[in-house]
């Protein structure tokens, strides 16, 4: 499962750079002056846990701040991301929720003008309720690779809609479920933007 989304992170990510080298800036022009904008965005996220996780947790919800930075390629961003994340447990299921803290960088790139993106993020996952989990580690690796749009609201103001994947190494040091080596979810970040 791993080696089938790192494929798709590299074919996104190849995409989104030979459609850029397929277009070219007609002489004179100037690049767009959000290419050199820095963002804050904040928003809610909700998400569907996948696997053996998804037997004992039924979804997510949480919310996170991101920063993007232009950098020297236009279209290119630099990502920056903290939040708070609620897994759900079962109602049915004897689990206590999941509460971590994601803090995650990455890079962001945008394959149709300042509109549709690809974004790829690694970083980690700290446990904020490690001790009702009767958790081995406080902290986990997790990367995401995801698409999104981002929607002109006015000058400066932005809509940000992103989807993503996101797998996280286990808080136990062994098991199933709950306890298992790693876990994945789908999540939706509704987010609002704002140029700085």
């Amino acid at each position: 499962m791993k080696s089938k989304i790192g494929i798709v992170t590299v074919l996104l990510v190849s995409f989104a750079f030979a459609s850029k080298a397929q277009t070219s800036t007609p002489a004179g022009s100037t690049t767009s002056s959000t290419d050199k904008e820095w963002r804050l965005s904040v928003g809610p996220e909700f998400g569907i846990p996948s696997g053996n996780f998804a037997h004992n947790y039924g979804w997510l919800f949480g919310g996170s701040v991101q920063l993007d930075i232009p950098v020297f390629v236009p279209g290119l961003y630099v990502t920056a991301n903290a939040g708070y994340d609620n897994l759900i447990a079962k109602k049915d299921v004897a689990n206590i929720n999941v509460q971590t803290i994601p803090v995650k960088a990455g890079f962001k790139y945008f394959v149709f003008s300042d509109l549709v993106y690809v974004q790829a993020m690694a970083g980690v996952h700290f446990l904020a309720n490690k001790s009702d989990l009767n958790a081995d580690k406080a902290a986990a690796f997790t990367y995401t690779p995801g698409v999104g749009v981002l929607l002109k609201l006015a000058p400066k103001n932005y809509l940000d809609l992103g989807v993503r994947w996101e797998e996280t190494a286990g808080f136990y040091n062994g098991g199933e479920g709950s306890g298992g080596n790693s876990y994945g979810q789908v999540t939706l970040r509704v987010a609002y933007s704002f140029g700085l």
